[in-house]
């Protein structure tokens, strides 16, 4: 029996035809319908969405660039010289399903729904995601997701707008050009995925397709769904390739010991 949550989920080409939607223009409402009452803060780190939905988006994001944004990007790189960093054989598993996944979304995410937490934690978090996942930056990690989550520890006195009303009507209406900007910022950070050699500057966006339309996927999941819901697809997304490398890898190991 489905949860009641899960039961007044939308169809998933009714998500669709909302992201094609968010992706003309972004706006920060309306939510999805499926949210619980109660605690705005609950929702947004750990939302009503089924496990169901989310490999419906992992699965229709792996067909896109499998099918064609995929080929795209390994034609420039060959045009280019580009070379995958990936080392198949120590394949970097905590890095792509936690790491990236939670400081990614901190960086590039969080913020579109939090702008007045955005001015101290984008910056935090961006230089967790440039040094890498050493004893320092975990500890600095996890020092912002408890800032992040102080609401439920302890809740705040009154219901004050964390942002003066003008400026909210201001960010609003820039809410367009900050989401895609920010789709373009994770793609670019990906180009550090390759050794670039002597690849053209024309040629590097092309490189990173797949993750720019990733990351807009994952803007319309953050804003619509909530941070948790985005974090849970980056993770799921990143271990599908991943996975399906391991497993070709064992099956040839196999296969040379016979």
């Amino acid at each position: 029996m489905p949860s009641p949550a899960a039961a007044r989920l939308p169809a998933f080409r009714d998500e669709w035809r909302d992201f094609l939607r968010f992706a003309r223009r972004p706006r920060v409402a309306p939510r999805l319908p499926g949210r619980q009452p109660g605690s705005g803060w609950w929702e947004d780190w750990f939302p009503a969405l089924s496990v169901g939905r989310l490999l419906q988006w992992a699965l229709a994001l792996w067909a896109i660039n499998l099918v064609f944004l995929g080929p795209i990007a390994l034609a420039a790189a060959g045009a280019g010289g580009a070379q995958h960093r990936l080392d198949i054989s120590n394949i970097p598993w905590l890095q792509a399903l936690l790491w990236a996944p939670v400081v990614e979304e901190l960086v590039f995410r969080y913020g579109l729904r939090q702008p007045a937490r955005a001015l101290w934690l984008v910056p935090a978090a961006a230089c967790a995601l440039v040094s890498g996942p050493q004893w320092h930056t975990v500890a600095l990690v996890g020092a912002i997701l408890l800032v992040c989550w102080l609401p439920c520890l302890r809740p705040p006195p009154s219901q004050r707008p964390p942002l003066p009303w003008a400026w909210r009507a201001t960010y609003l209406r820039w809410f367009p050009w900050v989401t895609h900007l920010a789709c373009l910022a994770f793609a670019a950070v990906h180009l550090n995925n390759f050794n670039l050699n002597q690849t053209p500057v024309w040629l590097m966006p092309l490189l990173v397709l797949p993750q720019w339309l990733t990351g807009l996927v994952l803007a319309w999941l953050r804003v619509r769904r909530g941070i948790g819901a985005s974090m849970l697809l980056h993770g799921l997304f990143n271990g599908g390739p991943l996975l399906l490398v391991w497993i070709i890898l064992q099956t040839m190991g196999a296969a040379a010991l016979t």
